[in-house]
């Protein structure tokens, strides 16, 4: 049944839909950049008040976010924290009270909370030219700049360029053009994990993920544990966040015999030394930021499919890295086992779907 073309009502709900989400997505962006300005203008306040501000501050922090993520989740680390704190300290000047909502004809502020998101401003304080920060931060709310947007004119000196050449069009036909096929869309607000981990939802990133690869991360997650040689599971799809980026690393796992973590990356298509040199950084990200001194260094399981062939790599940091593998070898999944397992799964997802 076809609906007649003079009947618009239908029209006229999915803008109001459209309308509303846009509103809700400003309200919680507002929200959001004001409780970061907010927190770090008192822990500023705080660190003020410490006979050796340098040492006194750092446990400011530490504790701080202790004390946050225990009781209102992720997203309060000692690295979101600093930048809570840099945020304040180069935009001190907003007339933001705690006690009432931000100042309406605070024309910064509107700039700041309505167009755009915390992920710009953790991009922008890392700026050091405070010229060069203005500018980005006008052309990023005029131009309705996306965040990569924002990040390849901070990364190639586009405003050290522009201003430098005699010739201005065509740096900005060059920027525009190789920023032509990145646009902001309506869902990277609701997907960023910044907001989720503001209103304390959980980050996932399964709306990624083919139905091979999520197939073989659920049967991964359960052979690891079937394997009976020590593995806890900790986490899947787990978040870590530096001053620069978001990532997410598929499995988690603890061995409690080894006394250290274990990471899992898969990947569906062929092995590369960018995979290869992924998996290192996660494992020395994951040993910075989140083990403990009694931890021993965190192993990383790369696992490549692309076949009929299956690529595994260990990655271990340790200066004897060969001993310190050879160690851990009777309590990690042959590279035979692993192989074997993936391609028994393989099979039954073909099977599955009649190929």
């Amino acid at each position: 049944m076809k609906l007649d073309k003079s009947n618009h009502y239908i029209t006229e709900i999915k803008q109001i839909l459209a309308k509303a989400r846009q509103q809700a997505y400003s309200a919680v962006n507002a929200a959001m950049i004001e409780a970061y300005w907010l927190i770090g203008r008192r822990i500023v306040e705080e660190e003020q008040n410490g006979k050796d501000r340098a040492s006194y501050g750092k446990e400011v922090v530490k504790t701080l976010s202790a004390e946050l993520t225990a009781e209102f989740g992720k997203g309060f680390s000692v690295t979101n924290l600093q930048s809570f704190r840099k945020f304040y300290l180069i935009f001190s000047d907003l007339k933001i009270q705690q006690t009432s909502s931000v100042n309406s004809g605070d024309s910064i502020w509107q700039t700041l909370s309505a167009k755009l998101s915390w992920s710009h401003y953790e991009r922008l304080i890392r700026v050091e030219n405070q010229d060069a920060r203005a500018y980005y931060l006008n052309e990023a709310a005029e131009q309705n700049w996306s965040v990569r947007t924002l990040d390849r004119n901070i990364s190639t000196l586009y405003y050290q360029r522009l201003i430098s050449s005699q010739k201005k069009n065509e740096v900005e036909q060059e920027m525009h053009e190789e920023t032509a096929d990145i646009k902001p869309q309506a869902d990277d607000f609701i997907r960023n994990p910044s907001v989720l981990e503001f209103l304390n939802l959980p980050v996932s990133k399964s709306y990624t993920e083919n139905e091979l690869e999520q197939s073989l991360i659920d049967n991964l997650q359960d052979f690891l544990l079937e394997l009976g040689k020590g593995f806890s599971f900790v986490a899947r799809q787990k978040h870590i966040r530096t001053e620069t980026t978001d990532f997410f690393i598929d499995l988690v796992f603890y061995n409690y015999i080894l006394k250290c973590f274990v990471i899992v990356e898969l990947k569906t298509n062929k092995l590369t030394h960018q995979d290869v040199g992924q998996l290192d950084m996660y494992v020395r990200m994951f040993d910075d930021l989140e083990t403990t001194e009694t931890d021993n260094p965190t192993i990383g399981i790369l696992l490549c499919t692309e076949k009929d062939e299956t690529i595994v790599k260990y990655s271990v940091l340790n200066e004897n890295k060969q001993l310190f593998a050879n160690k851990y070898l009777p309590y990690l999944p042959t590279e035979e086992e692993l192989e074997a397992e993936i391609e028994r799964e393989k099979i039954m997802i073909k099977q599955k779907s009649g190929q």
